[in-house]
């Protein structure tokens, strides 16, 4: 094991490193998507941990292309509305 000490962060220190609510932090937890530790009553994480956590949530470009709609033509989108219309009738 290292000669360097462990840097322990309580729930609430290494919720606002992350930029998160303490109930996200619990969830991740539970989850086992960050590893934590139960010290008497605490919950503490090392903050080694946390770093890593954010570095294997980094986004790799181009993963995103889901979050964006196919864009619809015009001709299409006209065609539908009067399809709807004469359903109607």
């Amino acid at each position: 094991m290292s000669d360097a000490q462990i840097e322990w962060l309580n729930t609430e220190t290494a919720a606002k490193r992350l930029g998160i609510t303490t109930r996200t932090l619990y969830r991740f937890i539970n989850e086992g998507g960050l590893p934590a530790y139960r010290m008497g009553r605490v919950i503490r994480v090392k903050q080694a941990d946390v770093d890593a956590f954010v570095e294997s949530s980094r986004i790799e470009p181009g993963t995103l292309g889901h979050l964006y709609p196919d864009p619809v033509s015009v001709g299409s989108a006209d065609k539908g509305e009067e399809g709807d219309a004469d359903a109607e009738s």
